[in-house]
């Protein structure tokens, strides 16, 4: 079988983690392909509820490999604690994979990240301080520090030295920090070496056999389009391309071998941090969203901003990934609501727009227009088959077909495996 991707349609936190973890099972590997533990994964199964940030979630299907591809940035005191949580529960992390091309992220990567967003002020983006926008920085640098180098960390403490020599002179002289010690940095990187060395391979070279043997590849995205550095709403967005074409170069494989491509949508939208965000609901209907659905980000805690359904950001997202077929989420989270909204062009200076601005100051003064759909009083959560929703909620999931111009294939109708409703299976 080919690759398949799954890509997040909105600023992230549409729930992906569920559904890669539901698909999973059919699935000979499943490889993350961009960002880092900046993005969250959850998980629930029986053997409890788990936050992922860098550990695909497939690695609870026994015959699973999980990969990190080198698109990845890989802070590796987070990865090892996933996976010491993970043997907790006895799950074999053996299966798991890292690139030798991925970046590590430092500990002044860290450091750095949180001084520039301090120095902000009040124009800060709202990064979530853990060092990723600085080692994306020194990735296209040219002075990061990538996985393989593990394996011969002796020939890695010179050119240490210097790295950490100039980011010393940053980290005091350009915000009144203090400096970092190379000595203590190179005995981490030691330690994160003897932990990590035997996951670390060539796995270009991994994938591209799995591809000629007709395996199934299962390609997990991490945030959403919206956040995408080219795509999204710049400056607010992440520091890597979680949209479909980060696949290819997060990974080492062709295009011609990604076949299908799914888009997973909230039923609302939601956003962390600052930018724009034109369906944003800021009165009690906001607040009951957020508190019945618990959005509080995976990552960082922090409360969700919450919106009506943005067509106008579906589409836009259909376009630049071309989505084969939809996942909606949270559908259930809509129940018992007299009415639904959903935003279907904005209205900026007396015109209508049916695209997303690559202007930011133009999309802060972008007001949605809305259409308004009768709601439903019988409840969705934990339905499984089609027959068991409301006509009104199959008229929402039809209406959002038709504005983002993809077929729905699944509704999730809550956190757990069971949960969810297959009303066309995903190829």
């Amino acid at each position: 079988m080919p690759a398949y991707a799954v890509i997040g349609a909105q600023w992230g936190d549409e729930g992906k983690g569920k559904v890669v973890d539901y698909l999973s099972r059919d699935a000979d590997y499943v490889v993350r392909f961009s960002g880092g533990n900046n993005a969250g994964h959850t998980v629930i199964n029986e053997l409890g509820k788990f936050a992922f940030h860098l550990v695909p979630a497939g690695i609870f299907w026994p015959n699973t490999n999980c990969v990190i591809g080198n698109g990845v940035v890989v802070d590796p005191s987070v990865l090892l604690d996933e996976l010491q949580q993970l043997r907790s529960k006895d799950v074999d992390t053996s299966r798991l994979y890292i690139s030798d091309r991925a970046h590590l992220i430092m500990p002044y990567h860290i450091l750095l990240d949180k001084l520039d967003e301090e120095s902000r002020g009040t124009g800060a983006i709202g990064t979530t301080g853990k060092g990723i926008g600085p080692a994306y920085m020194d990735k296209v640098g040219r002075t990061g520090i990538r996985a393989g180098e593990l394996l011969d960390i002796e020939a890695l403490k010179p050119r240490l030295r210097e790295i950490v020599e100039r980011k010393n002179t940053i980290i005091t002289k350009v915000y009144g920090g203090t400096p970092i010690s190379s000595e203590e940095v190179y005995q981490r990187l030691v330690e994160w070496a003897q932990a990590l060395g035997p996951h670390i391979r060539p796995v270009e070279a991994m994938l591209h056999k799995a591809l000629q043997a007709g395996q199934r590849i299962l390609l997990e995205g991490a945030q959403g389009t919206l956040l995408d550095v080219d795509h999204g709403t710049y400056p607010y967005v992440t520091s890597s391309s979680p949209s479909i074409g980060g696949a290819c170069t997060g990974l080492g494989i062709p295009p011609h071998a990604i076949t299908s491509i799914t888009g997973i949508y909230k039923a609302y939208c939601t956003r962390v941090g600052a930018g724009p965000f034109p369906t944003e609901i800021e009165d009690e209907v906001g607040r009951t969203i957020r508190e019945r659905a618990q959005e509080f980000g995976a990552t960082t805690g922090r409360p969700r901003r919450v919106g009506w359904f943005d067509a106008v950001v579906g589409r836009y997202s259909c376009m630049v990934n071309g989505f084969t077929s939809l996942v909606i989420t949270r559908l259930d989270v809509l129940d018992g609501f007299p009415t639904i909204k959903i935003c279907t062009a904005y209205r900026v200076n007396g015109q209508e727009l049916t695209h997303v601005p690559s202007s930011i100051s133009e999309l802060e003064w972008c007001k949605p227009v809305y259409e308004e759909l009768p709601g439903w009083e019988r409840p969705t959560a934990g339905a499984t088959r089609a027959k068991q929703f409301p006509p009104e909620a199959m008229n929402y999931v039809r209406r959002v077909e038709e504005l983002v111009g993809a077929p729905v294939h699944i509704i999730s109708t809550g956190p757990k495996r069971g949960e969810t409703a297959v009303l066309k299976p995903i190829p």
